[in-house]
This record gives structure tokens, sequence and C-alpha cells, in this order.
């Protein structure tokens, strides 16, 4: 006698055995079982190590002028570190310019340092004085683990930067119309196991912004958020935006405002 693989008698035989289907209500989700994998990921974040070497970079005289960063002004004063993170982008006097955490270390590595921040923006991520960059940011963000999203819109570059970045957020186009809203515009989206928070609004825009720079699992690397942007824009199938340049800022102050309120989790583990 002849029997289909999927039959009555083979479902039989199977319940038989024990292997009955589950009820509906004892399986788990695959939100759940995400949520699992995640835990088991964030025990022993690997961002820790980039923290503390961060926080020596931080400190230790280097570059052209042999000095450290401990004079460099955050937002916060000069060497603050604990609060900047939850508060930039951000107008600088100095600079005139709304920056966000690394165009604006890139600004006190050339003039405390005499580092050419020019060279800097150029290298490819992960290497040379750009590994600098991940340490030191991880270090800096996590000093305002837990701290809640505050950025300044009182100053009139801080206001149009944040319909800059609003705009860009929207802009479509490229071989595959895309823009960043396609992705992250809305509600209850995925990507095989990666949510994509709605950055729009909160709870997503803390849950997405306030979690990077990130250690990422899937390189074995700290990426920053400028690099992840890059990485954005070339899923986008869009032309690498410039290192830390006005179109990257002004998307950081339109999420980061969008945050307000939520808690930082940066450096975070991500897939």
């Amino acid at each position: 006698m002849k029997f289909s693989l999927f039959g009555p008698l083979t479902v039989l035989g199977l319940a038989t055995l024990g292997f009955a289907p589950l009820p509906a209500a004892a399986q788990k989700s695959t939100a759940e079982g995400i949520a699992e994998y995640r835990a088991m990921l964030a025990d022993g974040n690997p961002a820790e190590l980039f923290e503390g070497r961060g926080e020596v970079l931080w400190k230790q005289p280097r570059g052209p002028k042999k000095a450290s960063l401990e004079k460099c002004d955050l937002g916060q004063g000069a060497g603050v570190v604990k609060g900047a993170f939850v508060e930039l982008p951000r107008f600088f006097a100095d600079t005139q310019r709304v920056q966000d955490l690394e165009s604006r270390l890139l600004s006190c590595m050339e003039q405390l340092q005499g580092f050419s921040a020019a060279e800097i923006a150029k290298t490819p991520f992960g290497a040379g004085e750009q590994k600098t960059m991940e340490s030191l940011v991880a270090y800096i963000s996590g000093e305002s683990r837990g701290l809640q999203f505050n950025l300044p819109q009182s100053h009139v570059k801080e206001k149009l930067m944040y319909e800059v970045g609003k705009k860009v957020f929207y802009l479509r186009g490229g071989p595959y119309d895309f823009s960043c809203a396609s992705c992250h515009g809305e509600d209850n989206k995925r990507v095989r196991l990666q949510d994509l928070p709605n950055l729009t609004r909160q709870p997503g825009a803390s849950i997405g912004f306030g979690a990077w720079p990130a250690y990422r699992v899937s390189s074995g690397e700290l990426w920053s958020m400028q690099r992840r942007l890059n990485d954005c824009y070339r899923q986008q199938r869009f032309p690498f935006p410039g290192y830390a340049s006005d179109a990257t800022i002004a998307l950081g102050v339109y999420m980061g405002v969008n945050s307000e309120g939520g808690a930082a989790t940066a450096p975070a583990l991500k897939r």
C-alpha cells in the first residue's frame, strides 16, 4: 500500500509517538523567540571593551600636539562626558555648526590634538583613527546610558537641521525608490529577524536611535551612528553620504528630537 508523506496515517502515527502539533497557545511567537535570542546575546556585550579603551584614549595625550581630549566641550562644558550623548546633535558656538558626537570629536581632535579632521573623515571605517573614533563614541555614549534624550531646539540652526533631517528621512530615490521612511516610517515592520523601529515617534525613535553606537555581532565590530547611516544608504543603493556631513547630522537631529523622553541604551548589542 502506498502512503502519502503527509497523509492521515502519518499524522496519526506521529501523534501516537508523542509528536502531535503543539496547540497554538503553547507555541512561542516569533517576537518572543527573537527576544530570547537577544537576551542571550546581551549577556557580556563586547562593546564594554571599546568603552574601556575609549576612556583611556579620552585621557591619553596623543597627536601632533601631544594633548588629551579632556578639554573637549561636548555641550556640557569642557571635559564633561556624562549627559552629553543624550543632547547631541546640538549647536556649538565655536564652530557655528550643529554637530553630532562624531563631528564634534573631529573638531576636538583637530583643535586640541592637531589631527587632520579631513584625513580622519576620509579614512575607511575600522582603520586608523576611525578605530579610535569607535572607542571614543562607545565610551561617551556609555556614560549616558539610561539617561533620557533631550536634544536642544532653541537655536535657529537646530530647528533648521530638524526640518532638513525630516526631508532627508522621507526623500525617495535610487533604483528601488527607497527612503529612510520605507523601513522606519511605520510600526511593526521587520526584515527577517531584524525589527525595524518606527523612528518618527516614540517609543521606536529612542529604541532605534538610542542604541547606536552598537557592537555588531555579524561583523565583530563596533559601529558608530555615522557607520550605521552609511550602511543604510548602501542598502538603499544610494551614494554614500560624506562622513559627518550636514545630511547625516540632520538625520541625527530628526531622530534624536523624536527620541525625547526615551532612555539611551548605547552602546547596544546588535545582530
